[in-house]
């Protein structure tokens, strides 16, 4: 049984490019070999990630993620068993949530993912992965 799970953390410390490498780079290699995709929304202090695949292999990680001390206060937001992926090419995506994004800024000024719908933010990064729009696609 497949399953999406989408969570919300707040960084520790500064989101550098080191340390989002240091997670990507992690992220990508974990991912590939438990069959896992998904994509990694980061900024503004806060970390999106929605996470593909069997469930047992998504709740393995997620135990990881929630003892990871890189962030903290981190917030299972929906939860669903799937039949099809939506990100099924991406081990680990990446999409930058700057402030001065319009995708954040504009459509969403009020965005607060601790108090939105897991609904609301699942379509938020689906709309960020449409747009094309900051978005790092993992190198081959």
């Amino acid at each position: 049984m497949q399953v999406r799970v989408l969570y919300v953390s707040r960084a520790v410390g500064p989101q550098t490019t080191t340390v989002t490498a240091s997670v990507l780079s992690t992220a990508r290699e974990y991912n590939r070999a438990n069959g896992i995709t998904g994509v990694l929304c980061q900024g503004q202090g806060l970390y999106l990630q929605v996470l593909e695949g069997e469930r047992s292999a998504v709740n393995a990680l997620y135990a990881r993620i929630v003892a990871d001390r890189r962030h903290r206060d981190v917030e299972m937001l929906h939860l669903e068993e799937i039949t099809r992926r939506r990100y099924p090419d991406w081990s680990m995506a990446h999409v930058v949530l700057s402030d001065d994004d319009p995708m954040i800024g504009m459509k969403h000024p009020e965005f607060d993912p601790y108090s939105a719908t897991g609904v609301f933010v699942l379509r938020l990064v689906d709309e960020l992965v449409a747009s094309g729009h900051r978005i790092e696609l993992p190198p081959a």
